[in-house]
């Protein structure tokens, strides 16, 4: 007799090795899968589930996110996510890195939570250097050093210093490439590498980065992957030409699905399940799809006791109705069911010192601060613009004319928005300025500290009333996301820890930035994702320019591009 805990009986079940279903009992010793097989004998079992003729398959594996981007605590993020599926999340927590350094990164990762995570060593913090932008802190080799000891760490979070990283044989990005190397060179070293391709993207995977989870075409998918990387597909990269793609070079060995980021709103409806059920709406056999939610994502990252359902393996697995559709009825943990063992959400927020719940100090802004003035002694200007693009989060370089009375720039009357980046780490709050073109239409503001990847404080308006009035909501709430329309607020998203986390509930916290992002389109903000358009305003390393508390930058060339225009 065969003593087990768990004995599932008249499923199908999901074979990593074969993608493919099969009818066979499933035993579960430990917490974890034991013996698989068709009508197993002598089997004594303490609990035994009859599914019917339910599909079940490896709970699902996120190769690449960011718990910071739901907004939410690593715990609250984990029992909102487990529901839809997901079991194991491997988490870049460079934005908490980018706020609060090393001392703030392992306060982070020792939140709990009821699924699997496993970190990235932050290689990006800053994304480019403190030239460009001020970061709450930085990691450098003593603190990869550090980081490398950790178990839960298992891969280098995504590199995006692009000229470090090709041109740049001392920098610190090429030196935290090598340290890795040499002391664990079996672990991926993640990449981020939007539009790059030719000899740039030779020099890319030269500098020893094996993957990349920007937005993809066909052909780049196909250059990428047949010079040795590995593809991550997030939502902005999942098409129906994507999906044929890989089905017709039968890529299916070197893709993975992932999340990236996944805001607190959206989390309320599903996460990596989502994309699963896409990528066979677009085409693709729900086995095919199933293997790059389970067994690719594992397999990158060396997680060899997950991804499959197979003997030793982790008993993390999803129930599903419908396969074809991908229809979701129970998840669970280590052999147990996620209802039965998962705590409601809560309030987690005071397991968080008091350094990363304070940690926006700024002075207060008054009008004055936010005119605009040019030394030129001219009647009229040329600035340089941010563009913002409907969909995606790039932007382009456009130029406009702008009248000038008294030294101060007329700019209210021309269809711009004033972007502001103030420095809240400093304790002076030093501000940069830029002009955007298609951002606010309406008589209003919208402001976060939430703004990738350097995280200051950065407002967008076209009514000054309004702009200060989101500053002042920002800082008396130790940071958020907030809108304001003729100086009034509108929507609030108060993020006390380290200006980019809320203990509250997803469910809570998703309804308020909802009405965030439902405030900034009242005010004709135009974009597929009106959150991650306007945080990404201020991220150095996604094309083609964006701002920093320095100023504006070209991503590419990492130049200065001055307001004015000479």
């Amino acid at each position: 007799m065969t003593n087990v805990d768990l004995l599932i009986k008249n499923a199908r079940v999901y074979n990593s090795y074969t993608k493919t279903f099969n009818n066979v009992d499933v035993t579960v010793k430990d917490g974890n899968f034991y013996w698989i097989g068709a009508n197993l004998p002598d089997i004594l079992a303490e609990r035994t589930i009859d599914l019917k003729g339910f599909s079940i398959i490896p709970g699902l594996v996120d190769a690449h996110m960011h718990i910071e981007s739901s907004m939410a605590t690593p715990t609250n993020f984990g029992r909102a996510a487990v529901k839809f599926g997901t079991t194991t999340v491997i988490a870049d927590a460079h934005e908490i890195a980018n706020v609060a350094g090393i001392n703030g990164l392992p306060e982070f990762m020792r939140q709990p939570s009821c699924i699997s995570v496993f970190y990235a060593i932050p290689s990006s913090v800053p994304s480019t250097t403190p030239a460009m932008e001020t970061t709450g802190g930085i990691i450098g080799q003593d603190e990869v050093a550090t980081l490398l000891n950790d178990p839960k760490i298992i891969c280098l979070g995504e590199a995006m210093n692009f000229k470090g990283i090709t041109s740049q044989p001392q920098s610190l990005i090429r030196k935290i490439i090598k340290d890795c190397r040499n002391i664990r060179p079996t672990m991926p070293l993640e990449g981020h590498a939007p539009k790059v391709s030719g000899k740039d993207l030779a020099d890319f995977i030269n500098s020893g980065i094996t993957s990349d989870h920007t937005f993809q075409t066909p052909s780049s998918l196909i250059e990428k992957i047949t010079n040795g990387m590995f593809i991550e597909i997030q939502q902005k990269s999942l098409s129906a030409e994507i999906v044929k793609t890989i089905i017709e070079h039968q890529f299916y060995e070197h893709v993975a699905l992932v999340t990236d980021d996944v805001m607190a709103d959206d989390l309320r409806s599903g996460h990596l399940n989502r994309l699963v059920e896409q990528t066979i709406k677009f085409g693709m056999a729900p086995e095919e799809a199933i293997y790059l939610a389970t067994y690719t994502p594992a397999r990158r990252m060396g997680l060899w006791d997950r991804g499959a359902i197979a003997p030793g393996r982790i008993a993390d697995f999803v129930v599903l109705s419908d396969v074809d559709n991908f229809v979701i009825e129970d998840v669970f943990l280590h052999g147990n069911a996620v209802a039965d063992i998962a705590a409601p959400d809560t309030n987690e927020g005071s397991s968080f010192d008091s350094t990363i719940t304070d940690s926006v100090h700024v002075p207060v802004l008054t009008e004055s601060d936010l005119l605009i003035k040019t030394a030129m002694q001219r009647d009229e200007v040329a600035v340089n613009t941010v563009q913002i693009s409907a969909t995606g989060t790039f932007t382009k370089r456009g130029q406009v004319s702008l009248p000038v009375v008294n030294g101060q720039v007329l700019w209210q009357e021309h269809n711009l928005s004033l972007l502001m980046v103030q420095n809240r780490y400093s304790g002076h709050g030093e501000l940069a300025f830029g002009f955007v073109e298609n951002g606010v239409k309406g008589h209003g503001a919208i402001g976060a500290t939430w703004a990738h990847d350097h995280h200051n404080l950065m407002i967008m308006g076209t009514d000054i009333s309004s702009m200060l009035a989101v500053h002042q909501q920002l800082v008396d709430d130790h940071g958020g996301y907030v809108v304001a329309e003729n100086g009034l607020i509108t929507a609030n998203t108060p993020l006390p820890i380290g200006g980019i986390i809320s203990s509250e509930p997803i469910d809570e916290l998703g309804e308020k930035l909802a009405t965030v992002r439902q405030a900034m389109r009242q005010l004709g903000y135009q974009n597929s994702n009106e959150i991650m358009s306007f945080s990404t305003l201020s991220l150095l390393v996604s094309p083609a320019i964006k701002i920093s508390d320095k100023g504006l930058f070209d991503v590419k060339t990492q130049q200065p591009i001055p307001m004015f225009v000479k």
